[in-house]
This record gives C-alpha cells, sequence and structure tokens, in this order.
C-alpha cells in the first residue's frame, strides 16, 4: 500500500465527516466539501481520526488510495483553515480592484479586465497591485488563480505581469547589435 495512504487524517474539533456509500463529505466552518469515491478504495471513521485503505492490493488500488487520501486531508483543511493563494500585479499602470465576487482588472489593454469568481472562490485586493484569493476547495482556488494570472503572464524581459507571491520571473538579457 502506498506510505502516503497509511497516515491517517486526523480530524480537528468542528469538522464533521459523513461517510455514504459512494461519497465523502466534510463539513465544518469554511463550509462544506464532497467527494465522489473510487470503488477500489475504502474509508474508515474512527473517531477522531479518517483512515483509508486500498480495496484489494492491486497497483492502481495502492494508487488511488494516496491520491484520495491527499484530496480527503486537503477537503479537512479546506473546511477547517481555508486555502489562500496571493498573486502581485508588476507593470506601470496595473491595477486589480475586487467588487463583490468580481475581480476588475487594469492590464494594459484598451479594455478592463473582469473576472468573475467562481461559488465558493472570494477575492480581496488588500492594494491596488495585490490580489487574495481565498476558498475551502484548494482545486477551485489554485484554478482561479491560474485563470487570473493567464489574462497577463509574466514576460521574461521586463517582468511585467500578474505573478504568484514568491514567484521568481528569470529577465532574458535583450538581443545585442
Amino acid at each position: 500500500m502506498s506510505r502516503v495512504a497509511r497516515m491517517p487524517i486526523v480530524l480537528p474539533d468542528g469538522i464533521k465527516v459523513d461517510l455514504a456509500a459512494e461519497s465523502l463529505t466534510v463539513s465544518g466552518p469554511q463550509g462544506s466539501l464532497s467527494l465522489a469515491l473510487h470503488p477500489l478504495i475504502r474509508f474508515a471513521n474512527e473517531g477522531a481520526a479518517l483512515n483509508v485503505t486500498a480495496a484489494d492490493e492491486t497497483r492502481q488500488a495502492r494508487a488511488m488510495s494516496g491520491t484520495f487520501r491527499a484530496l480527503a486531508a486537503n477537503m479537512v483543511e479546506g473546511v477547517s483553515k481555508g486555502f489562500q493563494r496571493k498573486l502581485n500585479l508588476v507593470g506601470v499602470g496595473y491595477r486589480a480592484q475586487a467588487q463583490g465576487n468580481k475581480l476588475n482588472l487594469a492590464l494594459g489593454f484598451s479594455h478592463p479586465v473582469v473576472h468573475e469568481m467562481p461559488e465558493g472562490v472570494e477575492v480581496m485586493t488588500p492594494t491596488q497591485t495585490e490580489i487574495l484569493i481565498k476558498g475551502a476547495d484548494k482545486q477551485k482556488v489554485g484554478q482561479v488563480a491560474a485563470e487570473v494570472r493567464a489574462y497577463r503572464p509574466p514576460e521574461p524581459y521586463k517582468g511585467k505581469g500578474i505573478r504568484y507571491a514568491g514567484e521568481v520571473v528569470v529577465i532574458k538579457e535583450t538581443k545585442k547589435k
């Protein structure tokens, strides 16, 4: 079996887990998340921990047990603490403004870019050049951050664009005559 799957998932206080035949639902202060289960995986709720086992000893079942253990652990962390992704805008005139569930971006185009946030994801702009995307679902938060970054990814000559916080952009040297 996968070594990752052998570790139990510790359930913090206030987290409720519902195991159905084909789904796992985790509820907490940040919301509720659901996961469709694979037939090769078995979950067992043992008090303050959640254990994952493979239904048989096939290679695929062992691989899936580690994957589903990681997905369930991310669900537990998401409904208890939540996930966030920070983006920085680098460039003259690049600005961001959050209005409800919409993000208005001025990125040097002839028109403003408006990005609508999906359900379960919220956006904040502490400053005009910082974007903070928060939510309980790790996959949704990462996907929204990637979509926003795709409007103007950092270019290699001046480094202008939308970057993840802490991302290092290697600046290329311009062509010499």
